[in-house]
């Protein structure tokens, strides 16, 4: 029996992930707030990395969920650390942006609802009967 590849395209989380990047896209160049930008953006950030793997990648939901987390976390502790200056790119605003320059253990707790409601969304999916890829599934 031949095993099922880890890889594929996947077009529904793809979808998900342009329209993500495009909600993105609109807060960043358009909300100048206090919340939604600074929360909302964090919160749907990780929802965008997620579907943007499971785009690609057959892993199971909360397996690619936690690869996300620790992901954006480590990113979040690298800013602590300043590493935009240590890299020497603190006047590349690319960079600014993408990596970040501030902080914050609000932005930690952003990261981590958004990829509890993925988990949430994705148990409740499989429960409703739609295929869901396990650990170790061929």
């Amino acid at each position: 029996m031949q095993k099922k590849s880890e890889f594929g395209f996947h077009p529904g989380y793809f979808a998900l992930f342009v329209l993500l990047f495009l909600v993105e896209l609109y807060i960043g160049i358009y909300v100048k707030d206090d919340f939604i930008r600074p929360y909302g953006g964090d919160f749907l950030v990780v929802i965008l990395l997620y579907a943007f793997l499971k785009s690609f990648w057959r892993a199971h939901w909360f397996k690619v969920g936690w690869y996300v987390l620790i992901f954006a976390f480590a990113v979040e502790f690298l800013q602590y650390f300043k590493i935009v200056e240590v890299l020497g790119l603190g006047e590349n605003k690319l960079a600014r942006i993408v990596i970040g320059t501030s902080f914050a253990v609000e932005d930690l707790a952003a990261y981590f609802f958004g990829i509890l409601t993925v988990w949430i969304l994705e148990k409740v999916r499989g429960e409703k009967g739609e295929r869901v890829e396990t650990f170790g599934s061929e």
